[in-house]
C-alpha cells in the first residue's frame, strides 16, 4: 500500500496518547496506527505551499520567491511584536493580517525540553503546545491582538528561554516543572499594558506522546539528499516521526515535499 503527496504539518487529536494524522489531498493516515510498522519514504518533487510549482523550499513551505512575498511568511508570523494591523498598517496583505492578528492570542508556558514562553492563538491551544513536543502547558496571558501577545513574550524572554532543545525533546530527557509557580515568579516583568490581561487561576495542561522507544541520539533525515528511505516507526512527538535507528523525521520542516510512503 502506498500514498504521495505533498508533506504539511501532521494534524493532531488531543487524547492520551496524542493523535496524530499526515493529511495529503486525497488521503488522510493516523500515524499511529503505523507505529511499529515498517515505513519507506521516497523524495519526489517540490510543491511550493503557496503557488505550487515544483520550485525548491526556501522556508517554511515556500520556494524563494512566496517566501518573500506571501503574508503566511512575514516577519510577524515568527516575531509577533512586530505585528501592525491593531495599527491598520499594511505589512504584505491587511486584509490578511487583520483577520489572523486582531483575535485572541495567548502566551503560555511550556515545557518540552525546558521551560519555555511562546505565543499562539487562542484557537492553536492545545494543538500549539503538541507541535513542539511539550509534556505540561500553561497559559499566563490571553490578549486581544497578536501584537500585545508578541511585547509579552520579548519581556518575558530576558527571565525565560524561548527556544526547545529539538534533541533533548526527542531524548525525553524532561524534569516535571511547577509552571503555576513559574507563572507567579513572571508576573511582575509582563509589560504594564497588558498586565489586566494576566490568568489569576488556571493548571497545567499534561500531554502523552505516542512513543515506545525515545532515541539516544537522534539523527535527522535529509530526504532530499538521501531521496530514499526505510526504518520502523517507533513513535511521534512534537512533528517528529521517531524510527527505530534512532532516525527522526521532522515533518513540519519538511513541509512542501511530495513524498511517497509505501507501507509494508
Amino acid at each position: 500500500m502506498f500514498y504521495q503527496g505533498v508533506l504539511t504539518k501532521m494534524e493532531t487529536e488531543f487524547a492520551s496518547p496524542i493523535q496524530y494524522y499526515l493529511v495529503f489531498e486525497n488521503d488522510f493516515i493516523n500515524m499511529n496506527q503505523l507505529l511499529n510498522k515498517r515505513i519507506t519514504m521516497q523524495f519526489v518533487k517540490y510543491q511550493c505551499l503557496h503557488c505550487g510549482l515544483d520550485k525548491p523550499i526556501y522556508r517554511q513551505g515556500f520556494d524563494k520567491q512566496c517566501f518573500y512575498e506571501a503574508p503566511q511568511a512575514a516577519d510577524w508570523v515568527m516575531r509577533p511584536e512586530l505585528s501592525k494591523a491593531h495599527l491598520g498598517i499594511e505589512e504584505r496583505d491587511l486584509e490578511f493580517e487583520k483577520k489572523t492578528q486582531l483575535q485572541p492570542h495567548i502566551v503560555y508556558l511550556a515545557n518540552s525540553s525546558n521551560v519555555k514562553v511562546g505565543v499562539t492563538r487562542k484557537n492553536q491551544v492545545p494543538t500549539r503546545w503538541i507541535d513542539q513536543g511539550a509534556h505540561e502547558a500553561i497559559e499566563i496571558v490571553e490578549v486581544p491582538n497578536r501584537y500585545l501577545a508578541g511585547i509579552t513574550e520579548v519581556a518575558l524572554k530576558d527571565q525565560v528561554s524561548d527556544k526547545t532543545n529539538w534533541r533533548k525533546m526527542l531524548k525525553n530527557e524532561i524534569e516535571d516543572e511547577n509552571l503555576v509557580e513559574w507563572r507567579e515568579r513572571l508576573k511582575g516583568f509582563i509589560p504594564s499594558e497588558v498586565s489586566d490581561y494576566f490568568i489569576e487561576s488556571n493548571t497545567e495542561t499534561n500531554l502523552e506522546f505516542p512513543v515506545s522507544k525515545y532515541p539516544e541520539k537522534p539523527k535527522s533525515l535529509n530526504i532530499v539528499k538521501e531521496q530514499t528511505y526505510s526504518g520502523k516507526l517507533v513513535g511521534v512527538k512534537g512533528q517528529y516521526l521517531i524510527f527505530e535507528d534512532e532516525t527522526v523525521f521532522n515533518v513540519r520542516a519538511n513541509e512542501g515535499l511530495v513524498v511517497k510512503l509505501n507501507l509494508d
